[in-house]
């Protein structure tokens, strides 16, 4: 009666091995040639050895093997993850009806299961022939993402040319990293030239110069997928699971109080002259665990991740030497975006201040200082966590009275159990 069965099993594996054969051995030459890691060894790389288990390989057929996309669970640090990768090896990377389900469905379940969400993006959006297929579930893959805000860790990897709807996750991240040869945009070069008649490269489009250090999309840069990868394993370390779970502790951190002498031979007693904030928060924190977020934009404040006494925090501080640490428009939405997504998995904040307050100018004006001031302050008074305030030499502006009236030691007071906080780090 066994025997009945061998054919059916033996289909199901000859199907199984097709899909993880992804766009086949010309295709996949040509990635790694490239320099870069296919979208199963993406994942391997990412997760914990031996872990993952896929969802919905058989999804696409053999014209399109797992439908670009490789989905599934696995860990990181022995925690549990769901993820997801674009596979460009087959037709691009494009998104088609089975993806895009695929995608809803790890939103879904990173939401239902409480686990981290992490999406390594190389693909050409929608496929055109979209358009000729059934209507898909609702709601869509960016809808469900949305709702993931402030409730469990999103993080993305942007590891080639990212496109259109795909694209739309990096933004929506609360991390993300690209590698020096990636790009992502809304329209791809030949859309731009036919819709603008404007010629440029995928890298002058999108690359890093643009994302990673002017518009702020995209948090950080790897030098290849490996770096890139190993970085979100590393971000993932500084949060909870979930905005349900208190931060992670460490055990044998630098415990108890301790006194810091050789800040007086850092920080110069003239406040006109600049110091190495960077070299001075290394001094703070335990020794090898400071994790800077954004250091390429918004250079006026740096924020980063460390553990404190074997706790994790988040940090923001005054940078004396970029702009001698006054707060211009790049940098208040970068540490708006970091203290909304601090305070949603309730990371205890330190402001290390010594700034001469906002920015002013005819330039500052047009950038939207004011407005993006006004949102920091709004995010650090909306702070539900402990918050400690050093002012290391000076504090001037408004930006200091703000942060002084919103400050608040919550360090011994019963906050309850712990509540998911949507943040706006989404929004404009």
């Amino acid at each position: 009666m066994a025997d009945d069965w061998d054919p059916l099993l033996r289909d199901l594996e000859q199907r199984r091995a097709a899909a993880r054969a992804m766009g086949g051995p010309e295709r996949l030459g040509r990635q790694h040639a490239a320099g870069r890691l296919d979208a199963r060894q993406r994942v391997e790389r990412l997760l914990d050895p031996g872990s993952f288990q896929e969802l919905g390989t058989l999804v696409g057929g053999a014209a399109a093997p797992a439908d670009a996309l490789v989905a599934g669970f696995g860990r990181i640090e022995d925690r549990p993850v769901l993820v997801g990768a674009e596979d460009f090896s087959v037709l691009g990377g494009s998104i088609g009806p089975g993806a895009a389900d695929k995608r809803t469905r790890l939103a879904q379940l990173a939401g239902q299961e409480r686990v981290p969400l992490v999406l390594l993006l190389e693909g050409a959006g929608h496929r055109p022939t979209n358009a000729l297929e059934r209507q898909r579930r609702a709601p869509n893959d960016l809808q469900a993402l949305a709702e993931l805000s402030g409730r469990v860790p999103l993080l993305c990897a942007v590891l080639g040319a990212s496109a259109g709807h795909g694209a739309l996750a990096a933004p929506l991240a609360d991390f993300a990293v690209m590698t020096r040869d990636a790009s992502l945009f809304s329209a791809g070069p030949p859309l731009v030239e036919a819709a603008l008649g404007e010629r440029v490269t995928k890298q002058e489009l999108g690359g890093p110069a643009v994302h990673v250090e002017r518009s702020g999309v995209v948090h950080d840069l790897a030098d290849d997928d490996a770096q890139a990868l190993d970085t979100l394993r590393r971000y993932l370390a500084y949060f909870p699971s979930n905005a349900w779970s208190p931060p992670p502790r460490r055990e044998g951190g630098d415990g108890g109080p301790r006194r810091l002498d050789a800040i007086l031979a850092l920080v110069p007693p003239d406040a006109r002259r600049p110091y190495a904030m960077r070299r001075l928060l290394a001094m703070l924190v335990d020794e090898g665990t400071l994790f800077e977020v954004q250091a390429r934009w918004g250079a006026a404040l740096v924020t980063a991740l460390a553990f404190l006494g074997g706790r994790s925090v988040a940090l923001v501080a005054n940078d004396p030497s970029a702009r001698a640490g006054a707060i211009d428009a790049a940098a208040a939405a970068k540490a708006a975006r970091f203290l909304e997504v601090a305070g949603a998995f309730h990371l205890p904040v330190v402001f290390l201040a010594d700034n001469p307050g906002v920015m002013p100018g005819s330039q500052a004006e047009r950038e939207g200082a004011l407005r993006q001031a006004a949102r920091l302050f709004a995010a650090q008074h909306r702070l539900r966590v402990p918050k400690l305030h050093v002012t290391l030499r000076k504090a001037f502006g408004d930006l200091r009275n703000a942060l002084l009236r919103g400050l608040e030691l919550a360090a011994g007071r019963d906050t309850g159990p712990l509540e998911p906080v949507a943040h706006a780090g989404i929004l404009p």
